[in-house]
């Protein structure tokens, strides 16, 4: 009932869903035969390919051939090495020219290159780092995530998977390559970018929830048919298990480690080094985990160490060599007659998988305020699939994944990854010619003489200083970063106010600021006052700064830099505000004013109290709490409690 009614609303769902179900159903026998392959046909006619049985060490030269052959090819071309080794794969496979048949059993070594892989992840994420990256990482990284992978599952459910199928579908095309993504943005100089950042903090999250991915893989497998439970029992063996590596670490690894530096020579250090990360990866799986997670969290724990740096050498080969060669593998188990049998399909899904990505990618980035140049390229550069998909396709079939439904997305996979890197580079060309037609202008050339003032910001405070040092004949030099606001107030004759960014040092230097008697900052923004502040102290140490602070943390970060004179913009008038309301309400002249007094002693007090602890947030927040009891007290001690009291209006009646 649930599929026709589907179909009756949208054909287009209902026939990919029936030919997902179909190719279930007949256990991929239709796009599975060996002999039915262009490739196959091109190289061998119509009998079927002969395989070769060839030992181990001739396996090894195959697999580096097509690995020295292709990868420098597709890095040439700007695809990168993953792509490269998937090709090879194809090539050599079972689907390509069959040189190697044994799909599984390359696979299952390949996969401690995966092992490898994320024993260095957990190695590059130390605590200390882990805990400034935690907004971009766990904020914008998480949303792209759950987003991401909630939008997929959602289409998974449409087209007739299983929630379990869905969910896991979901979450690995959720992923992005990392390695696609990061070579990328270093070819074009753009990992210091502001897309560059997010990209890399979203990649580190991705890479952070392959971990529980993979020891939720188990959980989501079907129930035995005996009706045991599969759900409490592993979590409470994880636990116990991540406690043990958690104490082996601190207890036998390190000592261990410093005894092997000492006295058993590099070569031991590195056998050492590859042992505590089979032991990890052995510890999990004999508990049915993933093999991963140990590694994962072995390189957690010693990525504060003094081996970190040693560690990272002497695996990072052994990573490398293995990684390629699972990535061969997966190529070896794509199906490529499923490819040339259904193209349309697969390519439909490799660029709806793209398109989805891309909307989720691009509505996160505009929430977090990203502008639209940045966020565009984000998503641009993680609409692909990744690597690590595959990793989750070959854990979860055919437990969770029917076989024929994990190559289906392999396939979808690996096309968004050949599709991505011309789409990046088309998107940065396009984007370039947009920019290029509404680009900012550039910075004016300031060729006025030296004057004895120069505001930086030239909003409300700053126009409303200049006019005061322009009735009192007092030249200066005003900077404001925004043309906008700039070519305003030029309408109204204000020619002294110059374009530019008071916080490069040559633009300071053109205004002649070692010359000037005074600095007025009056910057809006919280960032450009505090940096432009450093700038003025670091290169004109003698130059007086007189600043606008927005609020007190804007306070204490200007006294960081030594600013002594600092107005915070709405105090001032707020304190007037509070004088006036309470004139109206029955205060006499001297105990409003009183009042007001009392107040801005106190809060200016508070303000240099609490500039000693201000980096330390707990004690204040108990300073704030204090205040406003030491504030209500002093109150009610001064003689202003008696006058309110007195004049305290009486309600209506």
């Amino acid at each position: 009932m649930r599929i026709s009614g589907v179909a009756a609303v949208n054909p287009a769902a209902a026939g990919i869903r029936r030919f997902i179900r179909t190719t279930i159903a007949s256990g991929g026998d239709r796009y599975c035969t060996q002999d039915r392959s262009p490739i196959h046909r091109a190289a061998f006619g119509q009998q079927r390919p002969r395989r070769y049985n060839l030992h181990s060490l001739e396996q090894a030269a195959l697999f580096l051939v097509a690995s020295v052959l292709l990868v420098p090819l597709f890095r040439r071309l700007g695809l990168g090495a993953v792509l490269g080794y998937l090709c090879a794969g194809m090539l050599i496979g079972p689907w390509g020219f069959a040189l190697i048949g044994e799909v599984q059993a390359t696979l299952q070594f390949a996969e401690f290159g995966v092992v490898l892989l994320l024993f260095l992840v957990g190695l590059e994420l130390q605590p200390s780092r882990l805990w400034l990256l935690r907004r971009p990482v766990f904020g914008l990284g998480g949303a792209q995530v759950a987003l991401s992978a909630a939008i997929l599952a959602a289409v998974g459910l449409g087209l007739g998977l299983s929630w379990r199928a869905a969910l896991v579908a979901g979450l690995a095309l959720a992923m992005s390559s990392t390695a696609l993504v990061l070579a990328a943005l270093a070819e074009r100089r753009q990992l210091g970018a502001r897309h560059g950042r997010d990209a890399f903090a979203v990649l580190l999250f991705q890479d952070l929830a392959v971990i529980p991915l993979l020891a939720l893989l188990p959980l989501l497998a079907e129930a035995p048919a005996d009706g045991g439970s599969l759900g409490w029992v592993p979590a409470i063996k994880g636990l116990l298990a991540i406690a043990t590596v958690v104490t082996g670490s601190r207890l036998v690894v390190r000592p261990a480690l410093k005894f092997i530096a000492r006295h058993g020579g590099r070569e031991m250090f590195t056998a050492a080094a590859l042992l505590l990360v089979i032991g990890a990866a052995l510890a999990m799986e004999s508990i049915g985990l993933s093999m991963s997670l140990g590694a994962f969290l072995a390189g957690v724990l010693l990525a504060d160490s003094e081996f970190r740096h040693e560690l990272e050498a002497d695996i990072e080969p052994f990573k490398g060599l293995l990684l390629g060669l699972f990535f061969i593998a997966v190529g070896m188990s794509a199906n490529l007659d499923l490819l040339w049998a259904r193209p349309l399909l697969v390519a439909g899904l490799a660029l709806g998988l793209m398109t989805l990505k891309y909307l989720a990618v691009l509505l996160i980035s505009r929430v977090a305020r990203a502008e639209f140049d940045p966020a565009q390229r984000l998503a641009v550069a993680l609409a692909q699939g990744g690597e690590f998909a595959f990793v989750l396709f070959s854990a979860a079939s055919p437990a969770v994944l029917a076989p024929q439904t994990a190559q289906l997305l392999v396939l979808v996979v690996t096309l968004s990854m050949l599709l991505s890197p011309p789409l990046i580079e088309l998107h940065g060309r396009w984007l370039a010619r947009w920019s290029a037609r509404h680009a900012t202008p550039e910075f004016d050339t300031i060729d006025s003489p030296a004057n004895p003032v120069i505001i930086a910001g030239f909003g409300r405070m700053g126009q409303i200083v200049s006019r005061v040092l322009r009735m009192c004949d007092l030249p200066f030099t005003a900077l404001e970063a925004s043309y906008q606001q700039v070519d305003f107030v030029r309408r109204y004759g204000s020619n002294k106010v110059f374009y530019g960014d008071a916080s490069r040092l040559e633009l300071l230097q053109a205004a002649k600021a070692g010359e000037a008697r005074l600095f007025v900052l009056a910057i809006d923004d919280v960032e450009a006052s505090v940096k432009t502040a450093a700038v003025v102290r670091r290169h004109f140490p003698d130059l007086p700064i007189v600043a606008r602070a927005r609020n007190r943390v804007h306070v204490h970060r200007l006294r960081d830099l030594g600013v002594g004179v600092i107005y915070r913009e709405t105090f001032r008038t707020s304190l007037d505000m509070a004088h006036q309301a309470l004139l109206r309400l029955g205060f006499g002249v001297a105990a409003a004013g009183r009042a007001v007094a009392l107040f801005r002693q106190h809060d200016e007090e508070q303000l240099d109290t609490q500039y000693a602890i201000h980096h330390d947030e707990a004690q204040l927040m108990q300073s704030a709490k204090e205040a406003a009891e030491q504030l209500r007290e002093l109150f009610e001690s001064d003689a202003i409690g008696a006058m309110a009291a007195l004049k305290k209006p009486q309600p209506r009646a």
